[in-house]
């Protein structure tokens, strides 16, 4: 089981940078904004979660290696553990969570159980419908009627209404309060490797060999504590390759061909010293990458199974094992100091939008609600970008058309001399940079917070022309109506609308929103 290293770097689209361009900047959603900036729909990816991000990647790495995909039993029984490591096993099932479930408790109907009911309910039971609760208790008691439809069962018994029977059914029937879980004697799946031989047991001898098997899934291991580089419940990538001849070199090819893919070239072997029961000695080895960044990390382990662990589950090919912690790589991936904030961010990692987020918060506060008003906008905006800075008094027609069965004007106009037809501020553009919304000039003070903000294809010009058809389209007397905009304080005055999210993450952050500037646009219409 050979790979080619050149190979698998041409096939796969996952090289080193893209993996981390991917894992800390949604770059191609920021250069489309910016090809499209005055886009009114603008565009929005959704947000991928970094550890399931992290496991697509690696079952398709697994699937470029030509392994085949499978489910492992989650759950382990007590005896399996004993089986496949021995006398660790002790110390394995101390970090095991045990299973445990409700006894399905014997009820019985006494007299006083009866007269109990007759008043809860405030009629009596024949003895038919005592007869039948008896039967749908005792049903309960040998598992044929689930917790999930004892009401129900119960309610049809006596026939009264399901929520009446869950009023009363703890006092009627105490035991149903009290039970306590009985544990069992089966475990959650602590290490991928439980499952293998599992599977392995079944389809050796049922598939051709070589055998080539990965899974991505869920352990759960019974830690002290949760901090930044452990969790009790996390995902291991694992796969095994089961053939009649293996070794530590296919370990090391494996190993090779499946972090090549995430961008990892330089790799070293080292032996651990850990030496599980369920591999053979001297093979159980760790696989240390190195990371522009931080240098030399542990990725991975491999090793070959002991023939004593694979005899208990008449396993008669060697296999080689391979696995990795899916979270250990997401936090290399996308740099993250803290496994527990990288895993549930929403519980431990300190609150904060993106830039990009931010700029997907702000809209426009009004806008046209018909055809004939979002031409008018569109025609407003073309008449200030042509001549904007006509010098007053001066009035330009934007639009000649229908609205609402009439024929209409809208003007744009600065009846004022020794001016111009709109402010200095009528071009500024929304953008955010740093948590801060701005409202900017393209001018060479901002170059740099046009190269790295986040613009949310809004200007002044744009936010007031929408606003303003709005108002002529709603205005009752078209020909008396003006809109205007002076001085801009706000992202109010000038029909911008911001998130409360976004301002309650800007206000934390002690951020700012500096929406401001001269705009001085008047609009009339006629008709």
């Amino acid at each position: 089981m050979k790979f080619d290293p050149k190979q698998i770097r041409e096939e796969t689209s996952n090289d080193f940078e893209a993996a981390w361009i991917a894992g800390t900047k949604y770059a191609d959603e920021k250069r489309v904004n910016e090809r499209h900036p005055r886009s009114l729909l603008r565009l929005r990816y959704g947000k991928p979660h970094p550890v399931f991000e992290t496991i697509q990647k690696l079952r398709e790495a697994y699937l470029r290696l030509g392994f085949e995909e499978v489910m492992n039993p989650v759950t382990i029984e007590e005896a399996e553990v004993k089986k496949q490591f021995g006398k660790e096993a002790l110390a394995v099932l101390d970090r095991c969570y045990y299973l445990a479930g409700l006894p399905r408790p014997d009820i019985g109907i006494s007299d006083e159980r009866v007269n109990q009911m007759n008043s809860y309910f405030g009629k009596p039971f024949t003895n038919d419908e005592i007869d039948t609760l008896k039967n749908t208790l005792h049903s309960y008691k040998k598992g044929e009627i689930d917790g999930d439809d004892l009401v129900y069962e119960v309610a049809n018994s006596l026939d009264v209404a399901d929520m009446e029977v869950t009023k009363v059914l703890e006092a009627v029937f105490p035991e149903l309060k009290e039970l306590a879980p009985v544990p069992s004697g089966s475990t959650l799946r602590s290490h991928m490797t439980s499952g293998w031989f599992l599977t392995l047991a079944e389809v050796w001898n049922k598939k051709p060999l070589p055998i080539k098997f990965f899974s991505v899934d869920r352990c759960f291991r019974r830690e002290q504590r949760e901090d930044e580089i452990r969790l009790r419940n996390y995902h291991s990538a694992s796969c095994v390759f089961c053939s009649e001849d293996v070794s530590i070199d296919d370990g090391k090819d494996l190993a090779t061909g499946l972090l090549l893919q995430f961008g990892f070239v330089k790799m070293r072997f080292q032996k651990d010293e850990k030496r599980s029961k369920y591999y053979m000695p001297e093979t159980q080895t760790e696989v240390f990458c190195y990371h522009p960044r931080i240098g030399w990390v542990e990725v991975a382990t491999f090793g070959i199974y002991s023939p004593t662990a694979l005899a208990q589950y008449e396993i008669p090919y060697p296999v080689v094992n391979l696995g990795l912690g899916v979270e250990r790589l997401a936090m290399i991936l996308y740099d993250a100091q803290d496994m527990r904030a990288l895993a549930y961010p929403q519980f431990y990692a300190p609150w904060e939008l993106s830039d990009m987020e931010i700029a997907a918060m702000i809209s426009l506060a009004e806008t046209p609600s018909t055809a004939e008003g979002a031409e008018i906008a569109k025609s407003i905006v073309r008449v200030c970008e042509e001549r904007g800075k006509e010098k007053s008094p001066c009035e330009f027609l934007a639009y000649q058309g229908p609205l609402f069965g009439r024929d209409i004007e809208v003007w744009v106009t600065e009846p004022e001399e020794n001016t111009l037809l709109c402010g200095p501020a009528y071009l500024n553009e929304i953008i955010v940079h740093e948590g801060t919304i701005y409202g900017i000039p393209r001018k060479k003070e901002w170059e740099t917070v046009f190269e790295e903000g986040v613009p949310t294809g809004i200007r002044f010009l744009d936010a007031f022309a929408a606003f303003a058809a709005r108002q002529i389209e709603e205005a009752e007397d078209i020909a008396k109506k003006e809109v205007k905009v002076k001085i801009v304080r706000s992202g109010a005055d000038i029909n911008i609308k911001v998130e409360d999210v976004a301002m309650r993450s800007i206000t934390s952050k002690k951020k700012k929103v500096d929406i401001r500037g001269p705009v001085f646009i008047t609009v009339l219409g006629k008709g």
